[in-house]
Formats: structure tokens, C-alpha cells, sequence
């Protein structure tokens, strides 16, 4: 039998909702990991309903949002129905917790342990299990029970204040920093590391993801270089962040962005070549002319559209890449070479597109095997799978324990 990936064989219980779990969880199951998503049966009611409005869905439609086919951070799981509130859902989900090799959750601290379904509890069961909890600011610390989002752990974290121009508000980079790299990913690799451990000691053991330690992590580098120097750069002044001209976006002719990273010297000499500027390249070093610098810039790169200057400084060893918008990736050579748009089979018979399984291996690759499930679509034979009988699911189903 044909491994599904690298993960083959390892069952994930998916307790999580929003981004960073989802996103975590999507990574394992691409991989080839058995991930089953715990979903809360019927509509959202109290907060569940304020946060699906919040976030610009109606309550009645979240459980379709959720199993939509378009929706990547669903797919490859199934999904099964448990209110864990009630004595069976409890009771279903620590059976199969007692049969799992990782659990991935991000409730707030004490909320499993008030469920009854926390990691003393799991783990006392499966002395095996692997158990992330992924939070905010983590399972201890002052801010322990502060809440917040992506905006404010990147904000404690340092990450906001060197994002943006200088003399400007700091710019909010969309909820990538905190959510999918400080939270799911980092969650994703403190999982693997936990199952390799297993593998050396026989025993799993609890992860404490917190997106603001994830962050931070982010900013190694920056916080090495102001650990050595004891200075903070104004923002938008160092070289990363738009201080120098040779690494920026410049508006072209189309009204479209081209980005240029020369800041190797050699590479800067080459992009001044490139354009008809050589005596730029002794200006590399003299700040004080990088307005000068940079307006030149403005004026050349709006002679020609994009792609041109595209086409023409990727031959030159110049460090260079378009802007794309998002509808314009997908059509993007390098794209399509790395198969990071697919186009996958609905169950209604459409074609939907996702982002592609990132990392490649060759050997046991990961892949797309199913679309988002619908909630509770694996219910029953999840529950065969446990060995229960089929006239205790249907009275459980009769209580509203699962669906």
C-alpha cells in the first residue's frame, strides 16, 4: 500500500476553529496524517454566533463556511459531530484521544480542564499522546488570560513596530505573523519535534504553543542585531524595510509594482548596469544621496511596464520580482512549475482551486486527498472505527451528543 506522506499512519484529534489550529492541522494532513476535525453540532449560539458575525458570517451559514470545498484550511480531514458538553461526547472523544497520537486545541487556558478533557486527563488515558495547545501568550506568564488576536501579539512581540514607513503608523501586515507563522506552523513543528521524541523515549508530552513566542522567534535576527548594539532603527530606515533604494517597490509605466532586492554590492553594480547608470554604483555607500538615488530609480522604472523590466533584469543577475496580485499568481510560471495552485474535484461536480502542499518530498510526498468535509460527515464511521453500536449512536444522535 502506497503511503499518503511522510505523516502516514499518525491520527491528529483537531479541536481548533480558527486560523492557527486549522492551519496547523491542514499542514499534518497534507503530509498524510489522519486528521479528524471535533465539531460543536448545530448552529453556533452565544459567542460562537457573535464571532461568526464578526467576522462577516451569518450564524446559519458558519457550519457551510466551514465545509465549503473552497475552504483549504479544512481539507484533508473528516469530521465528526461531539458536544462535549454532554456525558457521550465526552466520553466518545476520550476514547478516541486514548487512540491518537496528537491532540491540537486553542481554548483559552483552563477551558479543557474545565471540559474535563485536558491534558492531565488525555494523557493519564494515552501516556503516548502528543498535546498542543496553542494560545496568545501561552499557558503561563502575566498575560496568561488576556485576550487578543494576531494584531496584538505581533504588537507585544516587536514585530509591529519596525513594519512601515518612516514618520508614518506602523503597518498592519494582515494576520500572517502571529496566526499562521508565530501559531500554525510553529505548532506544526513543535508537533513534529514531539513525534520524534516519541520515538526516542516512548512518551509524548505536552506543547505549549504561544503566537507571541512565535513571533519573537520570527525576529531572531533583528533582536540579535539590537542586543549587540543597543539601538532601535526608526521605522522604514533600515535596509529590509524601504531605507535604501535598492531594496524597494517601484511604481512602472502599467501602474504596477516591480520589486528590487540588490543589496549584495555586486548585485547593485549589476542593476545599475542594467540601467544605463553606472555611475550610481559608487553612491552605494553614501546615505546621504539615497534620496537622489531613489527618485532616479522612480523616474527609470516608470519607462517600462512590469513585466518588461521583469523580463529584461532577470537575465542580469539583479535581484528582482513582480508584485502580483492574487489574481494573478496562479498563472505565474514558477507557479505552475511548482504545482502551487491545484484545481481539485467538488463533490457537486465543480472545479475548485487551492494553494498547493508546500513542501516537497521525494520519496513520500503529501497531497490533496479530500476537500473540507461537511460537519459530522464522518460521524458514523468514525464511531464504528471506535466500536460502538449502531443503537447507541442512534440515541446519542436522538440527545443531541452528536450528529
Amino acid at each position: 500500500m502506497t503511503a499518503r506522506g511522510p505523516l502516514d499512519g499518525v491520527r491528529v484529534l483537531d479541536l481548533s476553529k480558527l486560523a492557527p489550529g486549522p492551519h496547523c492541522t491542514m499542514i499534518l494532513g497534507d503530509l498524510g496524517a489522519d486528521v479528524i476535525r471535533i465539531e460543536e453540532p448545530g448552529p453556533p449560539t452565544g459567542r460562537r454566533a457573535e464571532q461568526a458575525k464578526a467576522l462577516g458570517i451569518k450564524p446559519v451559514n458558519i457550519a457551510a463556511h466551514m465545509s465549503s470545498p473552497h475552504n483549504a484550511l479544512a481539507r484533508n480531514k473528516r469530521s465528526i459531530a461531539l458536544n462535549l458538553k454532554s456525558q457521550p461526547g465526552r466520553e466518545i472523544y476520550l476514547r478516541l484521544a486514548q487512540r491518537a497520537d496528537v491532540v491540537v486545541e486553542e481554548f483559552r487556558p483552563g477551558v479543557a480542564k474545565r471540559l474535563g478533557i485536558d491534558y492531565d486527563i488525555i494523557s493519564a488515558r494515552n501516556p503516548k499522546l502528543i498535546y498542543c495547545a496553542i494560545t496568545g501568550y501561552g499557558q503561563g506568564g502575566p498575560y496568561r488570560d488576556v485576550v487578543g488576536h494576531d494584531l496584538n501579539y505581533i504588537a507585544t512581540a516587536g514585530a509591529l513596530s519596525i513594519i512601515g514607513r518612516p514618520n508614518q503608523p506602523p503597518a498592519i501586515p494582515h494576520n500572517l505573523l502571529a496566526d499562521y507563522a508565530g501559531g500554525g506552523m510553529h505548532a506544526a513543528i513543535g508537533i513534529l519535534a514531539a513525534l520524534h521524541a516519541r520515538s526516542q523515549t516512548g512518551r509524548g508530552q505536552y506543547v505549549d504553543v504561544a503566537m507571541m513566542d512565535g513571533t519573537m522567534l520570527l525576529l531572531a535576527q533583528t533582536f540579535s542585531t539590537y542586543f549587540a548594539s543597543n539601538r532601535i532603527s526608526p521605522r522604514g530606515e533600515s535596509p529590509f524595510d524601504g531605507g535604501a533604494p535598492f531594496f524597494e517597490a517601484y511604481l512602472t509605466k502599467d501602474d504596477k509594482y516591480i520589486t528590487i532586492a540588490s543589496i549584495e554590492p555586486w548585485f547593485f553594480a549589476n542593476l545599475c548596469r542594467a540601467l544605463g547608470r553606472e555611475e550610481l554604483v559608487a553612491m552605494r555607500e553614501d546615505k546621504q544621496r539615497y534620496p537622489e538615488m531613489r527618485r532616479i530609480f522612480e523616474q527609470i522604472f516608470r519607462t517600462k511596464t512590469r513585466d518588461e523590466w521583469f523580463e529584461l533584469l532577470c537575465k542580469t543577475d539583479v535581484c528582482v520580482g513582480r508584485m502580483l496580485t492574487l489574481d494573478e499568481v496562479e498563472n505565474d510560471p514558477q507557479v505552475k512549475a511548482r504545482q502551487m495552485v491545484l484545481e481539485l474535484d467538488a463533490p457537486d461536480g465543480s472545479r475548485v482551486k487551492q494553494v498547493g502542499v508546500s513542501l516537497k518530498f521525494s520519496e513520500t510526498p503529501g497531497s490533496v486527498r479530500m476537500l473540507a468535509p461537511q460537519c459530522g460527515q464522518h460521524t458514523d464511521e468514525i464511531l464504528r472505527e471506535l466500536g460502538y453500536r449502531d443503537s447507541d449512536v442512534s440515541r446519542w444522535r436522538e440527545q443531541g451528543a452528536i450528529k
